[in-house]
């Protein structure tokens, strides 16, 4: 059973920001981090299986942004490397949820120096640039309204409303930082903002291009193929209505319904799999158990 758990481990941390080797989660002892571990990122931010689910959601929900969208694809190798975009965002957010402060700032201050290099026109002949004070609030947005609704989902239905606005509020200042601005800070606020940046959303032919290469992209083993195919649905699936509805693919209740009792039948086995994660390593650091 090790033999296959670790088989399982070394598969699912290849996909994280993990894989690339730039930051010790498990040094200097003692330091909470931008956050610490009583915060409710640490456990938003914990489970790999909610937190992929999130991040599918959130590029697809991103790409519908012609500016955001003509940002990555100008400037992205996305369509040559996908899972090393994965691990660069994936690094990002787990080394500023549960990196030392030093990593986390270093994180910060390196993706505001690649942000200033990224600007031109889009195709509508709009300029953008990735340091765009709003531009960064709506990825801000999309990323952890993402995170939270696949947390909801699918790992702790019962986080309090409360939590859930102390979660926006919290990982705010990343995107603070950032230069973003006018960044809301509960529920009722993000809710506020996607109805009235909704008009500023549609799907052309770069969004449909994204939608394919996700479900093109390339699974770490054979044995990982359906496991990647039903992360990319359950991704799909967690996308408002209204979004599926732009990119023209709906999902029925009863295709809802069969994604989410698959996840439910995976998740449990990568949890029990994976115990070297970056909230594990962040909490040995704090010299705290892991949790299961």
């Amino acid at each position: 059973m090790e033999f296959l758990r670790r088989r399982i481990e070394t598969q699912v941390l290849s996909l994280t920001g993990l894989a690339l080797g730039q930051i010790d989660f498990e040094q200097p002892a003692g330091d909470p981090g931008l956050f610490g571990p009583d915060s409710v990122c640490w456990r938003v931010h914990g489970d790999f299986t909610s937190m992929m689910i999130g991040g599918i959601s959130a590029l697809l929900l991103q790409a519908l942004h012609p500016l955001a969208l003509a940002g990555v694809w100008d400037h992205s190798n996305f369509r040559e490397d996908l899972i090393g975009r994965l691990r660069r965002t994936g690094q990002f957010i787990s080394g500023t949820t549960y990196g030392s402060r030093r990593d986390a700032e270093w994180l910060i201050d390196k993706v505001k120096r690649i942000h200033l290099g990224v600007t031109g026109t889009a195709p509508d002949g709009r300029p953008y640039a990735a340091s765009d004070p709003d531009l960064l609030t709506w990825v801000h947005v999309a990323e952890v309204s993402s995170f939270l609704a696949a947390h909801l989902r699918y790992r702790n239905p019962q986080l309090s409303e409360a939590d859930q606005d102390r979660y926006y509020a919290e990982v705010a200042l990343i995107a603070e930082r950032l230069g973003a601005r006018a960044v809301p800070r509960s529920r009722a606020q993000v809710e506020a903002y996607l109805q009235a940046i909704r008009p500023q959303l549609l799907c052309d032919e770069r969004s449909r291009e994204i939608l394919r290469i996700l479900r093109s992209a390339p699974a770490p083993s054979a044995l990982a193929v359906p496991m990647g195919h039903l992360m990319q649905q359950a991704g799909f699936d967690l996308l408002p209505g209204w979004a599926q509805a732009l990119l023209g693919e709906p999902v029925s209740a009863r295709r809802s319904r069969l994604i989410a009792a698959g996840v439910q039948r995976v998740a449990p086995l990568l949890r029990w799999a994976v115990c070297s994660a970056a909230v594990h390593r962040a909490r040995r650091r704090m010299g705290l158990p892991i949790l299961g």
